[in-house]
């Protein structure tokens, strides 16, 4: 892969993207994945993703590669798998609004963290609330299983067509692990490792 040149998008921090990125770095660094003075190091900072191709590019750097349309074409094919299913798992989404509420609330979080500036107003606290309120019946081992599953699949087939980056997936993969985790701990199911292939450790 040639260097890029990066940033292809213009980025700013959103309502989450700080605090988020601080708290993956630090579950990072526990773990080996990140050095230990990750939280001083520009490189890793940064929303802007190095132009090196041996560099992984961190999630609040997602933006600066992909920009909107790439994101919202993610989760706009991942909400059109899960109102395929059965009337157990959709009908928790369905109860909180239509397909097209969820691809924006969705898109606009994760647009919000990965550096394309502030759109998911209410930050962790609005996510906070929709998942002890609106989703809790799927905050299980069952709906984490069946959530992460319509994800890989939705990636495994729309990566290939809106991403030329080979960085990008572990990218995403890295997101979405960290977020799942959270979730398991905090709703106290199975940590899933549906997203295998995360970010390498960083040299």
């Amino acid at each position: 892969m040639e260097h890029a040149v990066l940033p292809k998008f213009s980025t700013r921090n959103g309502y989450m993207t700080k605090k988020i990125r601080t708290d993956y770095i630090a579950s990072a660094i526990a773990k080996g994945v990140l050095p230990d003075d990750a939280l001083e190091r520009e490189d890793i900072l940064s929303l802007t993703a190095s132009d090196d191709p041996a560099k992984p590019i961190q999630f609040w750097q997602l933006y600066s590669v992909l920009g909107q349309e790439p994101i919202v074409r993610i989760v706009h094919d991942f909400y059109q798998r899960v109102f395929e299913q059965e009337d157990w798992f959709t009908s928790v989404f369905e109860r909180v609004g239509g397909i097209n509420h969820h691809i924006h609330t969705q898109a606009s979080m994760w647009v919000d963290v990965m550096g394309g500036g502030p759109y998911y107003h209410g930050a962790e606290f609005r996510l906070n609330f929709h998942h002890t309120h609106n989703a809790m019946q799927l905050m299980t081992d069952a709906g984490a299983t069946l959530w992460s599953q319509l994800m890989v699949d939705t990636l495994n087939e729309t990566c290939p067509e809106v991403i030329d980056d080979p960085r990008v997936r572990p990218s995403l993969n890295t997101f979405l692990s960290f977020f799942m985790s959270k979730y398991a701990e905090d709703f106290r199911f199975q940590t899933l490792d549906f997203f295998q292939n995360t970010n390498p450790r960083y040299r």
